[in-house]
Protein backbone atom coordinates (compact mmCIF):
# COMPACT_ATOMS: atom_id res chain seq x y z
CA UNK A 1 0.00 0.00 0.00
CA UNK A 2 1.47 3.16 -1.15
CA UNK A 3 0.11 6.56 0.61
CA UNK A 4 -1.18 9.98 -1.93
CA UNK A 5 0.17 13.29 -1.46
CA UNK A 6 -3.10 14.11 0.32
CA UNK A 7 -2.98 11.46 2.70
CA UNK A 8 -4.95 9.01 1.25
CA UNK A 9 -3.96 5.50 0.69
CA UNK A 10 -3.96 3.36 -2.24
CA UNK A 11 -2.36 0.21 -4.33
CA UNK A 12 -2.28 -3.02 -4.96
CA UNK A 13 -2.90 -5.88 -2.03
CA UNK A 14 -1.07 -8.35 -4.03
CA UNK A 15 1.60 -6.27 -4.85
CA UNK A 16 5.06 -7.94 -4.04
CA UNK A 17 7.90 -4.93 -3.34
CA UNK A 18 11.61 -5.99 -3.59
CA UNK A 19 11.77 -5.88 0.00
CA UNK A 20 9.43 -8.70 0.53
CA UNK A 21 11.53 -10.25 -2.29
CA UNK A 22 14.42 -10.08 0.12
CA UNK A 23 12.95 -11.14 2.73
CA UNK A 24 11.57 -14.47 1.40
CA UNK A 25 15.39 -15.40 -0.03
CA UNK A 26 16.78 -14.22 3.04
CA UNK A 27 14.79 -16.37 5.34
CA UNK A 28 13.54 -19.59 3.13
CA UNK A 29 15.84 -19.90 0.41
CA UNK A 30 18.45 -20.89 2.65
CA UNK A 31 16.42 -23.72 4.24
CA UNK A 32 15.02 -25.11 0.52
CA UNK A 33 18.58 -25.38 -0.60
CA UNK A 34 19.74 -27.64 2.33
CA UNK A 35 16.27 -29.46 2.64
CA UNK A 36 17.92 -32.37 1.39
CA UNK A 37 21.03 -31.81 0.38
CA UNK A 38 20.35 -33.47 -3.14
CA UNK A 39 20.87 -31.49 -6.64
CA UNK A 40 16.93 -31.25 -6.93
CA UNK A 41 16.60 -28.75 -4.54
CA UNK A 42 17.18 -26.08 -6.60
CA UNK A 43 13.85 -27.23 -8.44
CA UNK A 44 12.37 -26.80 -4.85
CA UNK A 45 13.81 -22.99 -5.13
CA UNK A 46 12.00 -22.72 -8.73
CA UNK A 47 8.43 -23.46 -7.07
CA UNK A 48 9.28 -21.20 -4.31
CA UNK A 49 9.23 -18.58 -6.71
CA UNK A 50 6.88 -19.84 -9.35
CA UNK A 51 3.84 -20.02 -6.17
CA UNK A 52 4.92 -16.48 -5.29
CA UNK A 53 4.56 -15.40 -8.80
CA UNK A 54 1.68 -17.61 -9.61
CA UNK A 55 -0.39 -15.56 -6.99
CA UNK A 56 -0.49 -12.53 -9.08
CA UNK A 57 2.63 -10.50 -6.96
CA UNK A 58 4.46 -8.63 -9.30
CA UNK A 59 7.51 -6.54 -8.52
CA UNK A 60 6.52 -4.47 -11.52
CA UNK A 61 5.11 -0.53 -10.76
CA UNK A 62 1.48 -0.08 -11.63
CA UNK A 63 1.63 2.16 -14.62
CA UNK A 64 -1.48 1.76 -16.93
CA UNK A 65 -1.11 0.65 -20.56
CA UNK A 66 -3.50 2.99 -21.61
CA UNK A 67 -0.79 5.18 -23.01
CA UNK A 68 2.94 4.98 -24.36
CA UNK A 69 4.18 8.74 -25.20
CA UNK A 70 4.17 11.42 -22.88
CA UNK A 71 5.13 14.97 -24.07
CA UNK A 72 6.21 17.21 -20.53
CA UNK A 73 5.77 20.98 -21.13
CA UNK A 74 8.18 23.66 -19.55
CA UNK A 75 6.80 23.80 -16.11
CA UNK A 76 6.10 27.55 -15.55
CA UNK A 77 6.66 29.27 -12.16
CA UNK A 78 5.65 32.34 -10.02
CA UNK A 79 9.19 31.97 -8.82
CA UNK A 80 11.50 35.12 -9.39
CA UNK A 81 14.43 32.40 -9.42
CA UNK A 82 13.79 31.80 -12.92
CA UNK A 83 16.05 28.63 -13.36
CA UNK A 84 13.83 26.08 -10.81
CA UNK A 85 11.66 25.41 -13.89
CA UNK A 86 14.35 23.91 -15.83
CA UNK A 87 15.58 21.90 -13.34
CA UNK A 88 12.09 20.38 -12.53
CA UNK A 89 11.08 19.62 -15.82
CA UNK A 90 14.51 18.14 -16.79
CA UNK A 91 14.47 15.92 -13.37
CA UNK A 92 10.36 14.82 -14.05
CA UNK A 93 11.58 13.91 -17.97
CA UNK A 94 14.65 12.04 -16.25
CA UNK A 95 12.67 10.20 -13.82
CA UNK A 96 9.79 9.13 -16.44
CA UNK A 97 12.59 7.61 -18.64
CA UNK A 98 14.12 5.79 -16.17
CA UNK A 99 11.12 4.66 -14.13
CA UNK A 100 7.81 4.57 -16.32
CA UNK A 101 7.44 1.79 -19.42
CA UNK A 102 6.70 5.48 -21.18
CA UNK A 103 8.33 7.49 -23.91
CA UNK A 104 9.08 10.61 -24.17
CA UNK A 105 7.58 12.36 -27.37
CA UNK A 106 6.80 15.64 -29.23
CA UNK A 107 3.46 17.35 -28.59
CA UNK A 108 2.16 16.28 -32.10
CA UNK A 109 2.57 12.37 -31.66
CA UNK A 110 2.24 11.93 -27.20
CA UNK A 111 -0.99 10.16 -25.67
CA UNK A 112 -0.57 12.27 -23.29
CA UNK A 113 0.70 15.82 -21.92
CA UNK A 114 2.34 16.52 -18.43
CA UNK A 115 1.69 20.21 -17.36
CA UNK A 116 2.79 22.43 -14.74
CA UNK A 117 3.72 25.41 -12.70
CA UNK A 118 5.98 25.94 -9.66
CA UNK A 119 3.50 27.89 -7.08
CA UNK A 120 6.05 28.20 -3.91
CA UNK A 121 9.27 28.21 -2.44
CA UNK A 122 9.72 28.75 0.77
CA UNK A 123 12.83 28.63 3.26
CA UNK A 124 13.31 28.20 7.25
CA UNK A 125 16.18 28.71 9.05
CA UNK A 126 16.82 26.44 12.15
CA UNK A 127 19.50 28.16 14.18
CA UNK A 128 22.81 29.45 13.73
CA UNK A 129 25.94 28.69 14.07
CA UNK A 130 28.18 30.43 17.01
CA UNK A 131 30.82 30.69 15.19
CA UNK A 132 30.17 31.38 11.08
CA UNK A 133 26.85 33.24 12.19
CA UNK A 134 25.50 30.74 9.32
CA UNK A 135 22.08 29.28 10.10
CA UNK A 136 23.04 25.48 10.98
CA UNK A 137 20.06 24.55 8.41
CA UNK A 138 17.65 25.71 6.23
CA UNK A 139 14.63 23.78 5.10
CA UNK A 140 12.93 24.19 2.19
CA UNK A 141 9.57 23.97 0.87
CA UNK A 142 8.11 23.37 -2.53
CA UNK A 143 4.94 23.65 -4.35
CA UNK A 144 3.70 22.68 -7.29
CA UNK A 145 0.62 22.10 -9.22
CA UNK A 146 0.64 19.73 -12.48
CA UNK A 147 -1.40 17.82 -14.25
CA UNK A 148 -1.81 14.51 -16.61
CA UNK A 149 -4.08 14.64 -19.78
CA UNK A 150 -4.74 12.13 -22.44
CA UNK A 151 -3.95 13.68 -25.87
CA UNK A 152 -6.65 11.26 -27.84
CA UNK A 153 -9.67 12.08 -25.48
CA UNK A 154 -8.87 15.16 -23.45
CA UNK A 155 -9.38 13.00 -20.17
CA UNK A 156 -7.72 14.08 -17.16
CA UNK A 157 -5.89 11.18 -16.17
CA UNK A 158 -4.04 12.79 -12.82
CA UNK A 159 -4.42 16.26 -11.61
CA UNK A 160 -3.12 17.28 -8.10
CA UNK A 161 -3.36 21.28 -7.38
CA UNK A 162 -1.18 21.31 -4.75
CA UNK A 163 1.94 19.08 -4.61
CA UNK A 164 4.39 19.45 -1.68
CA UNK A 165 8.12 18.71 -1.09
CA UNK A 166 10.29 19.08 1.49
CA UNK A 167 14.17 19.06 2.16
CA UNK A 168 16.62 20.69 3.72
CA UNK A 169 20.23 21.79 2.94
CA UNK A 170 22.96 22.61 5.54
CA UNK A 171 25.59 25.70 5.38
CA UNK A 172 28.16 25.18 7.90
CA UNK A 173 28.98 21.75 6.03
CA UNK A 174 29.40 23.97 2.74
CA UNK A 175 25.76 22.76 0.98
CA UNK A 176 24.68 25.97 -0.74
CA UNK A 177 20.68 26.91 -1.78
CA UNK A 178 21.33 25.79 -5.12
CA UNK A 179 22.47 22.35 -3.89
CA UNK A 180 19.67 22.60 -1.71
CA UNK A 181 16.91 23.05 -4.72
CA UNK A 182 19.04 20.45 -6.59
CA UNK A 183 17.81 18.22 -4.26
CA UNK A 184 14.62 19.33 -3.82
CA UNK A 185 13.48 19.74 -7.90
CA UNK A 186 14.80 15.32 -8.09
CA UNK A 187 12.46 14.51 -5.33
CA UNK A 188 9.92 16.73 -6.54
CA UNK A 189 10.33 14.88 -9.74
CA UNK A 190 9.99 11.40 -8.03
CA UNK A 191 6.47 11.97 -6.27
CA UNK A 192 5.27 13.16 -8.86
CA UNK A 193 6.39 10.14 -11.52
CA UNK A 194 4.67 8.14 -8.55
CA UNK A 195 1.60 10.08 -8.69
CA UNK A 196 1.37 9.03 -12.39
CA UNK A 197 0.91 5.47 -10.98
CA UNK A 198 -2.08 3.62 -12.10
CA UNK A 199 -5.15 4.71 -10.31
CA UNK A 200 -7.17 5.89 -13.33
Amino acid sequence: MRVRNDGTAFGHATRLTPFAMRFFFRNFAGQIWSCCGRPCCPLLLVLGCSLLTGCGYSTKRPFSTDIQTIHVEMFQSKEFRRELEFRLTESVIKRIEMDTPYRIAPRKTADAVLTGEILKVENRTFGKDFDTNLPREIGSTVVVRFRLQDLRTGAILVERPRFVFQTSYIPPVGETFTQGMTRAMDGMAVQIVEAMESTW
